[in-house]
């Protein structure tokens, strides 16, 4: 028997000890791991309450990401409530199994610290790895601060379990400025975080010689594009149990979590849509808008997979101008936050005017300053009832300025 880990009402924890403690208390069976910045400290973590005595289960320390993310496949398939964390290219070389997780749709856990991608290595946060994992069939899950990175991974695997699910499931916290940044944290007993997710009752599992299943089969031509289509539809379909859960989450704890999220929009007539850490601080910034006679407003999205597209579109059908952040070089295109965001609006008798802009890469400071330019520009489109400036701009970006229609 593990030992019992006594909490205080309040812990002062970053997020990455507030995703491991909500993995403590999952009493998982298996973590398969290797380190990268900026996410070790999770995986150290749990592992020092292992060395400790805290918890049961096993550790197991391997020679990649993509070996780490494989023992989570075997551990799953086996019957077992399994997890683990990366970042950026550690994420980048799970990839390949972060498919097979998903095809054999098994309720593994991954906690996502976001890092930007090389070349130039940078360890530093931005959301490359986010968006690179995004259509990997995996549910995605994004938190703005250490709380919420504990809440979100207790709910992660009462979401993946359910069996009306079964799915994988990612945490994302940002890298640094959430993961090594220290808040309070209001955590559960034990008892009770363990007790809100519930005793994991393995289905299909390999090892359960009394029913037999098949895992990562071969299939080709004839039987491929079924089984893509049905994880296709699970995924859309999860939507009312993660709505549920958010819901048995509230009653437990008094904290309200939405699919999408919204701050003074009922009268906005300008809105930022953002992920994230920057969430916060444009809502600081929308408030000093307010201020000076900018009507502003903040949307942000905590489900990324499945897209909430009516949801978005509900929050954002009475503005006249929306800003789309998007924290991840698009290479080509415009960021995925936008292009996600304009399908939302596609259905919308009321379509603001919209604009995208690039921020923050490899870590550079979005500022107030930066925030609240944006307010202004967004309120010039809104007042000229037409784009006023290049649909998509880099901003805090040192040089020329860089916009393109």
């Amino acid at each position: 028997m593990a030992a019992v880990y006594e909490l205080q009402a309040i812990e002062v924890w970053d997020g990455n000890m507030a995703a491991s403690h909500a993995m403590r208390q999952a009493q998982i069976d298996v973590v398969s791991a290797y380190p990268i910045t900026p996410s070790t400290p999770i995986v150290q973590n749990y592992a020092n309450f292992l060395a400790n005595g805290y918890i049961d289960g096993e550790f197991v320390m391997v020679e990649s990401e993509h070996a780490a993310m494989s023992g989570c496949v075997g551990a799953a398939a086996a019957g077992g409530r399994v997890a683990t964390a990366t970042s950026s290219q550690g994420f980048a070389l799970m990839v390949e199994v972060l498919y097979q997780a998903s095809g054999m749709r098994l309720p593994i856990v991954l906690n996502v610290v976001n890092r930007a991608l090389a070349s130039p290595l940078n360890v530093n946060g931005d959301h490359s790895d986010m968006y690179l994992g995004r259509d990997a069939g995996w549910i995605n899950l994004c938190t703005y601060n250490p709380q919420e990175a504990y809440d979100f991974n207790l709910m992660a695997f009462k979401i993946a379990e359910d069996y009306e699910v079964r799915l994988p499931v990612m945490v994302h916290q940002d890298g640094f400025i959430c993961s090594h940044t220290a808040q309070s944290v209001r955590p559960l007993k034990d008892e009770e975080a363990y007790r809100f997710i519930g005793d994991y009752k393995p289905k299909n599992a390999m090892l359960d010689f009394s029913k037999p299943a098949t895992y990562g089969a071969q299939t080709e031509e004839d039987w491929h594009f079924e089984h893509k289509a049905q994880l296709h539809n699970a995924i859309m379909n999860s939507m009312p149990i993660i709505e549920r859960t958010f819901k048995e989450f509230e009653a437990l704890t008094g904290r309200k979590y939405n699919v999408v999220e919204q701050y003074q929009t009922d009268d906005a007539e300008v809105i930022i849509v953002a992920l994230g850490t920057t969430v916060e601080s444009a809502r600081i910034a929308a408030q000093r808008a307010r201020e000076k006679g900018i009507k502003a407003g903040v949307v942000s999205i905590r489900v990324l997979r499945p897209f909430p597209y009516e949801e978005l579109g509900k929050a954002l059908k009475n503005c006249k101008a929306v800003a789309f952040l998007d924290r991840s070089l698009p290479a080509g295109a415009m960021g995925m936050l936008f292009n996600e965001g304009v399908a939302a609006l596609y259905a919308m008798d009321n379509k603001p005017i919209v604009s995208n802009y690039i921020y923050g890469l490899g870590g550079r400071d979005l500022t107030q300053n930066h925030l609240e330019e944006i307010f202004k520009e967004l309120d010039s489109d809104a007042k000229a009832g037409k784009l006023t400036h290049k649909t998509q701009q880099f901003i805090g970006l040192r040089g020329p300025k860089l916009g393109y229609n």
